[in-house]
């Protein structure tokens, strides 16, 4: 049969699978950004010179977080321990403030302010400040430049949650597969291997994730995954109560397996099977939404605006996206390794699979909205810019899924030989292992060129001993024995060949499910860095502050700038933070921070700065602040003379040759 039905060429499938590939292992190394808590605000501030030491040290956030009793450490100029170590809980009303006390007789000096907690969406936050008690001094404190949630335990952890969410595709969608498009799936054992899997995936992934929730908000030590008070402790947070609630709902999951696989499977009665379909329909999609519920009640549904929509949307987004991944997972192995396939089915799951993406669209615009909030937000923040991959590889998606549709509509129209479609009528689509191709005696091993005849039919005594229908049975020769069966597999593997080349649209089906099911692979993965990272909302509200240009001076809040760099050498990409505290006249605090693009402390050789005030033909007044750590520079007593629109000068040198000056002009009272 000549077929006019689109087709998907080889080299275009093979580009499609190693762009995904790509994509897939820069994401796969791609550190998360922070999560969705901030800070706001310190009593003492950062940079702050107090005469007497303060009886304690509080901290302002921008949301709720969890704290634990080493959230927040102070050290002295040696780096030895002065606070309390007892945390207090100084929230009222919609301001989230912790404190920690001071050791009385404190001695003057540079104090450091070390923070880690949990944000409310269950990812860990941290960051580290100054302030001085007398006057400023040297400090031997050196803090860590590991990323919260970063390093071996960071990288296990965000595996877990791959897995999880692949886990529960497979599970989920596998099981509405089966019920809803394949019933007679539920006997076949590639399927049912291929749905425990998915439930294996996902216990595992949530036992994992159970054990490094507390290193990966702490320590970041890979053997503090075993310290059972750590693991109490993670019990008793929500985040803990999600995954604990995830593994009771897994206990019923096994049990819909258990029985789809087992008394629904061997049901012979129409009317019973029906029963029996309805029962494991309801309780299946209560399960899922239970499991889907963990989700949504420990991440960025649970908090931000509009939870009490968010959660249940959310919740319908993770079922739609297991209807069409598991379901398309369980069909890829359905083509491949399953006997045959009904035309029927295939026909079925495209319609689930199209009603899917409506709603994946109508729920993932409401987050969308929900969590970048603006234009700018969708272009100018990590988690806009994954979004716009996400809905890149989302139309990917639908138009490979469309072409796949194109192939089902042909394979559903009648053909000529047979009254649906296959020559004989046969209603399946063959999908038969070797292993079930007969051999010995039947056309399809009997050689066809001659060059497969070499041997299988040579007459002798041998032959007529082993193959014989009626001389007497003499001894095997183990060699020809050998020889003769791996004739009858090349002969099976030719035959299903031909078959396969025969059936374009077979064949064009299944190129075009592995290319989607690789596309959907990449798809998940950026779909779960997405979920570890701060919503653009939030990053683009916390930045107005320090992205405006030329920011107005107020006595009692600090000028913040922000100035990306590139001197054009090896490390010299990056963003300097400037903060002049009070930003007044007479004198200042000057701190600054270098970064790297994505975030992390970067230790440069030098910085200067220098601040002109044009319009009265002062300055340049040159700053050379000092090295306080990793990334953060520092001086004290910076004199601003006049106020006015003054042009502060950063000079970054990053190696022995390569630097570069960037400025930014701000108006100071």
């Amino acid at each position: 049969m000549t077929t006019t039905a689109p087709r998907l060429g080889t080299a275009l499938a093979r580009l499609l699978i190693l762009a995904a590939a790509l994509l897939g292992t820069l994401l796969a190394g791609a550190a998360p950004a922070s999560a969705h808590a901030a800070l706001t605000g310190s009593d003492p501030k950062d940079g702050a010179v107090v005469a007497t030491a303060p009886e304690e040290v509080n901290l302002t956030f921008s949301e709720q977080v969890a704290m634990s009793a080493d959230s927040i450490r102070v050290l002295d100029p040696a780096g030895r321990r002065a606070d309390t170590g007892e945390i207090r809980d100084l929230c009222s009303g919609s301001v989230v403030r912790y404190g920690v006390g001071l050791r009385a007789g404190l001695p003057d000096g540079t104090y450091t302010v070390a923070w880690q907690a949990v944000s409310a969406d269950s990812h860990p936050v941290a960051g580290a400040f100054t302030f001085s008690v007398g006057a400023p001094s040297t400090t031997s404190v050196a803090l860590s430049d590991q990323a919260p949630g970063g390093g071996l335990v960071g990288a296990l952890y965000g595996i877990a949650r791959y897995l999880a969410y692949a886990g529960f595709a497979v599970l989920v969608g596998g099981g509405a597969f089966v019920l809803v498009c394949w019933p007679r799936g539920a006997g076949v054992r590639p399927v049912q291997q291929t749905v425990v899997r998915g439930w294996l995936a996902l216990t595992g992934a949530t036992l994992a994730m159970l054990l490094l929730r507390h290193p990966y908000t702490g320590s970041g030590k890979l053997a503090d995954a075993f310290d059972l008070a750590g693991l109490k402790a993670v019990l008793e947070t929500k985040t803990g109560a999600a995954l604990t609630s995830r593994l009771l709902l897994l206990g019923a999951a096994a049990l819909f397996v258990a029985v789809l696989f087992g008394a629904y499977a061997r049901r012979t009665d129409p009317k019973e099977k029906k029963d029996l379909s309805f029962g494991l329909a309801l309780g299946g999609t209560v399960v899922a939404a239970g499991i889907a519920g963990t989700w949504a009640l420990a991440e960025h549904a649970s908090t931000g605006v509009q939870p009490g929509v968010a959660m249940p949307v959310d919740i319908l987004h993770l079922l739609a996206v297991a209807a069409w991944l598991g379901g398309l997972t369980v069909l890829l192995v359905a083509l491949y390794r399953a006997p045959s396939v009904e035309r029927s089915a295939v026909e079925r799951f495209s319609r689930v699979a199209l009603g899917s993406v409506a709603v994946l669209a109508a729920t993932g615009l409401y987050q969308s909205w929900r969590q970048v909030g603006s234009w700018s937000a969708l272009t100018g923040t990590r988690y806009g810019q994954l979004l716009l991959v996400k809905i890149g590889l989302m139309a990917v998606l639908v138009g490979i899924a469309w072409i796949s549709r194109r192939w089902t509509r042909r394979l559903a129209e009648p053909a000529p030989g047979g009254a649906d479609g296959l020559p004989g009528g046969d209603e399946a689509l063959d999908a038969r292992p070797a292993a079930e191709e007969p051999v010995g005696g039947s056309e399809a091993t009997k050689p066809e060129d001659g060059a497969e005849n070499d041997g299988a039919e040579t007459d002798g005594p041998e032959s007529d001993g082993a193959e014989g229908s009626g001389g007497a049975v003499g001894p095997v020769d183990p060699v020809r024995a050998a020889q003769l069966a791996r004739q009858r597999a090349a002969v099976a593997t030719a035959r299903r060949k031909r078959e396969r080349d025969a059936d374009p649209e077979r064949a064009g089906l299944r190129r075009s499910v592995l290319t989607e099911a690789a596309v959907a692979v990449v798809l998940l993965a950026v779909t779960t860095v997405l979920t570890s990272t701060e919503p653009g909302r939030t990053e683009e509200e916390a930045g107005r502050s320090t992205t405006a240009s030329g920011p107005a001076a107020v006595p009692d809040r600090p000028v913040d700038i922000r100035l990306p760099f590139d001197t054009g050498g090896v490390d010299g990409k990056g963003v300097v933070r400037l903060s002049l505290d009070p930003g007044r006249t007479g004198a200042n605090a000057l701190h600054i921070f270098v970064e790297r693009p994505n975030g992390k402390p970067l230790d440069v050789p030098e910085i200067k700065v220098a601040l002109t005030l044009e319009a009265k033909g002062v300055g340049p007044l040159p700053v050379a602040p000092d090295r306080i750590q990793t990334g953060h520079w520092s001086a004290s007593g910076v004199q601003i003379p006049m106020p006015g629109d003054w042009r502060i000068q950063v000079t970054v040198r990053t190696s022995e040759i390569d630097q570069t000056t960037i400025d930014k002009n701000v108006k100071i009272g």
